[in-house]
């Protein structure tokens, strides 16, 4: 399980150290509201070991799950052992210090019912004197929301600087407040020592789809003519490396990514930070999206690994690809799409994060809209209500033959199939933005 999760093109050797998925889960999944916040608060702290290596180890978890089935057992710990893996990606390079810069990243886990739980992080160094180890804090939540969360590790960190003890009430009064509808607000009432009562505000984002995404950091690192030859390889499944050295450009970098695909979903291994001792995942002969820090990248290219695009998201360039990127999206729909991102671009400086996420998906959902919106209108229903996609008639529809020579192989990707397995099922065209 991981910050972008789904095992499944894991080898066998891995599986008892990660909770594992199954082929065909969903990368993204859209939440109600009215469900707890939170699952897990847990700190994780590096711990001395006797060969003076320092390992990542849970010191504290709220709440304390008692009276669990057996089932629910021994999922919690495989879910509480494999936390600590993802708060140290970066292995065992540690030592005491004085000073550390607060980062936040996010990673996924994937149960073994393909269901997923995202963990959000604030690494930091607690208040004290002297040199000191950082912790991480990390939120255990079935709720893609980052900029939410990332508020709400704001107030972790802040209460962390008083005491844990002021932390306690603060998570309980969250977890006791139901998760506000896309748009809405909750309001936590929080008291802190010499402060008095608090009021916390956390809204949600309007646009559901796009609150664990930040299409802006993709934009900073990356020219929209690179994007579009990532985009082009994600959207047939091909196997994906990017690079950087800190956890939060990985993260951010990989979710927007995924979020490209919209309203499609990744449905392979995707891992936003890989650890240390999971390198060997970049051998996977199956497809994967996964993030590793740059300090590794000698590694990466002496594993045996298939063909895969590697991309450098500190010089912003790509390190090694196929070769026919260029050619994957047709050119005349590439071209509007790059005119489309560029616009973005120039004026990034102009747009709120919103407003960029909304601009950025609008010219994606678009190119979708253009290649496979005619998807409704070729699926034969029956009397019963189920229906069965028309594959040959829905790409012969297409009169344009570079159009219609990307579909045909769009149409065979794992991303693809699911959605259209769902729109079998209901009448209603997917997520309704068709």
């Amino acid at each position: 399980a991981t910050e972008g999760k789904e095992e499944e093109g894991k080898k066998e050797n891995n599986h008892s150290r990660v909770p594992q998925g199954k082929p065909g889960e969903r990368s993204s999944v859209f939440y109600s509201a009215g469900q707890f916040f939170f699952e897990y608060l847990v700190v994780v702290s590096l711990k001395k070991m006797s060969d003076g290596r320092y390992e990542p180890k849970i010191t504290y978890q709220f709440p304390k799950r008692e009276n669990l089935l057996k089932g629910q057992k021994e999922e919690e710990e495989r879910l509480l052992k494999a936390i600590p893996l993802f708060c140290f990606p970066d292995g065992n390079n540690w030592a005491p210090v004085t000073e550390f810069t607060s980062e936040t990243f996010s990673f996924v886990l994937t149960n073994v019912d393909g269901s997923r739980k995202i963990g959000y992080c604030r690494r930091l160094l607690p208040a004290g004197r002297g040199v000191r180890l950082p912790e991480v804090f990390c939120i255990i939540s079935c709720l893609g929301c980052f900029g939410l969360f990332s508020k709400i590790l704001d107030e972790v960190e802040k209460r962390r600087q008083i005491s844990m003890a002021v932390i306690y009430p603060f998570m309980q009064g969250l977890r006791e407040s139901p998760f506000p509808a896309p748009g809405k607000t909750v309001t936590i009432k929080s008291f802190i020592p010499e402060s008095g009562t608090e009021l916390i505000v956390l809204t949600r984002p309007v646009d559901a789809h796009l609150e664990h995404v930040e299409f802006q950091a993709l934009l900073q690192r990356l020219s929209p003519h690179r994007i579009l030859l990532i985009f082009a390889s994600a959207v047939l499944e091909r196997r994906l490396i990017f690079l950087a050295e800190e956890l939060s450009v990985l993260s951010q970098c990989i979710h927007a990514v995924a979020a490209l695909l919209y309203p499609f979903t990744w449905a392979h291994t995707y891992i936003p930070v890989v650890p240390e001792c999971l390198i060997d995942t970049v051998c996977c002969p199956t497809p994967f999206m996964v993030g590793i820090q740059m300090r590794h990248l000698d590694r990466v290219l002496e594993q045996p690994m298939e063909e895969a695009l590697i991309v450098d998201l500190c010089e912003g360039k790509i390190i090694r690809e196929v070769g026919d990127e260029e050619d994957i999206l047709p050119i005349k729909l590439q071209n509007e799409m790059l005119t489309s991102l560029n616009r973005h671009n120039n004026n990034n400086n102009v747009h709120t994060s919103e407003q960029v996420n909304t601009l950025v998906s609008e010219a994606f959902v678009q190119f979708f809209v253009r290649m496979v919106g005619h998807y409704s209108s070729h699926i034969k229903w029956s009397k019963n209500g189920s229906g069965t996609f028309q594959e040959r008639a829905f790409c012969k529809a297409i009169t344009s033959k570079t159009n219609r020579k990307f579909v045909k192989k769009f149409v065979k990707t794992n991303m693809f199939s699911l959605f259209i397995e769902e729109a079998e099922k209901s009448r209603i065209p997917q997520e309704g933005k068709w």
